[in-house]
């Protein structure tokens, strides 16, 4: 036990009592725990909390309250400035330690510098850990030092730390509060929650909080994890981790998933493959976060700067179009109902929407990304970058072509029963494995019989495909060569859920 009497932790995405090192170092140095949580969304800039990550939030909270709570501790809320808070709870409880787990966005990397400089210039010992990823950013470097910026070479130097990391952290069995606890708000008065309840689909379909993403995890490691390495690219089965939002906001750690995915492994030998893809995953995620912090512009500029020039045509009549899932293109519709329903997408549905709308329909993809970060429960500045990047063809491991994802061989490929489409498009489900992933192709007589009328029940494409991919490849051709850069793009901010 160190000096510090009192401790606080100041939580954030991190919202979990298991294998979290800055609540481990508190209820290890201290005597009494402080367990703080300061809303402060202005401190995050463009990037704050879109509805559905406040809605998740919310809920997460109110697990991480119930938490502490059963092993005697306190969940401290409070709103406004964080050094401010911070400062005004230490002199409230005399705390002489601050710990929390670090974040790696560029607006909090600032802001977390500046407080961490404040805090220890009046001689509090603080203290930052890693609770978020395998490898830190700056812990996997090129042979000439530098950032990678290709997947595979990062992750064979990251997939070489995996034997020397430490196991997970078990939760502190008792979490002392001081008497009296410092007061704070009501978690309703954050007003996390949307005015008017569009909410149901994501109380449907997910259980925020710790106890939500270790039943999660569990379940995973016990079904689907065998079958991930090729389950995982079919939206038709539930056989992905749909750990993503648990991962985000830290209710789960990386190391626990790894663990979890060992376990599995000793247990069914068998399984080597699939938890080889599930743990190459975790690597992915790894990168998104290297990348943000070696290329802090990119979550609004492209790392490929040859991609200032590319010839965008923006057009809100197809941004809204793709947003409201009414393309035309049932793949792609079936994936954007699914999002604004349940808060996700899966995994190659998103890459096929992202290159339908940045490639067809060339439009800016900074318009896709701000819509994802509003619409997404799992929406993490990191990811959302890389993808979006990635399938636009101007970010980090880009493929050596411009890729153009065709939504239909996409769906008779990883949809064969045409479940997924039937599933988030009723209005077309009638139509036969033949023709329902391409309606416009469809004959009269097929289209009369399932009772849809193209135009009315079922828009026909905004686009036509072949064209489009046509006028995109000679868009990408025109830039292929340096240019002089084009004035950049202004884009309206989406309608944010409320």
């Amino acid at each position: 036990m160190s000096d510090a009497v009192t401790a606080i932790v100041w939580f954030r995405r991190d919202l979990r009592l298991t294998d979290n090192p800055a609540l481990a170092a508190a209820c290890e140095r201290a005597r009494r725990v402080v367990a703080l949580y300061v809303h402060a969304p202005g401190e995050d800039g463009e990037w704050q909390p879109g509805g559905a990550s406040r809605w998740w939030l919310h809920h997460s909270l109110a697990q991480l309250e119930r938490s502490l709570r059963s092993r005697g501790g306190a969940l401290c809320l409070r709103a406004g400035d964080s050094l401010q808070v911070l400062q005004a709870v230490i002199r409230e409880t005399g705390a002489t330690a601050v710990y929390w787990n670090r974040l790696y966005d560029p607006t909090s990397v600032e802001r977390d510098t500046r407080i961490k400089s404040a805090l220890r210039e009046t001689g509090l010992e603080c203290d930052s850990f890693n609770s978020a990823l395998l490898a830190e950013p700056w812990e996997l470097r090129t042979g000439q030092g530098g950032p990678y910026r290709v997947f595979t070479p990062f992750w064979r130097a990251g997939a070489a730390r995996l034997e020397s990391l430490p196991q997970p952290l078990p939760p502190p069995e008792a979490i002392p509060a001081p008497t009296p606890a410092p007061r704070g708000l009501a978690l309703e008065e954050l007003r996390l929650r949307p005015h008017l309840r569009w909410d149901a689909g994501l109380e449907a379909a997910w259980r925020p909080g710790e106890d939500g993403a270790l039943a999660r995890v569990e379940a995973f490691v016990g079904t689907a994890l065998a079958r991930y390495g090729e389950g995982r690219n079919r939206p038709d089965l539930p056989d992905t981790s749909r750990l993503s939002p648990h991962l985000h906001f830290g209710e789960i750690g990386p190391r626990q998933c790894l663990a979890a995915a060992r376990a599995a492994v000793a247990e069914r030998p068998a399984a080597q493959v699939s938890v080889e893809g599930f743990v190459r995953q975790l690597g992915w995620r790894d990168f998104a976060h290297h990348l943000l912090h070696h290329f802090p512009a990119t979550p609004t500029a492209p790392l490929d700067a040859r991609f200032d020039a590319f010839p965008w045509e923006p057009r809100d009549a197809w941004l809204e179009a793709w947003q409201r899932g009414r393309t035309g293109y049932p793949l792609v519709d079936a994936g954007m109902r699914e999002l604004w329903t349940t808060g996700w997408m899966h995994n190659r549905v998103r890459m096929i929407a992202a290159s339908l709308l940045t490639k067809n329909l060339r439009q800016p993809w900074l318009a896709g990304a701000r819509w994802f970060w509003d619409t997404l429960v799992d929406a993490d500045l990191a990811n959302n970058t890389l993808g979006w990047q990635w399938t636009a063809g101007c970010g980090a491991d880009a493929a050596p072509y411009f890729r153009i994802f065709n939504p239909m061989l996409q769906t008779e490929r990883f949809d064969p029963e045409r479940a997924y489409l039937r599933r988030w498009l009723p209005e077309i489900a009638r139509l036969p494995d033949a023709w329902i992933h391409r309606p416009w192709e469809a004959p009269a007589a097929v289209l009369a019989e399932a009772g849809v009328r193209l135009g009315r029940d079922y828009p026909a494409p905004v686009v036509d495909f072949r064209e489009s991919r046509a006028a995109a490849l000679a868009a990408y051709a025109a830039i292929k060569e340096p240019l002089p850069p084009v004035k950049a793009v202004r884009l309206a901010r989406p309608r944010r859920r409320r």
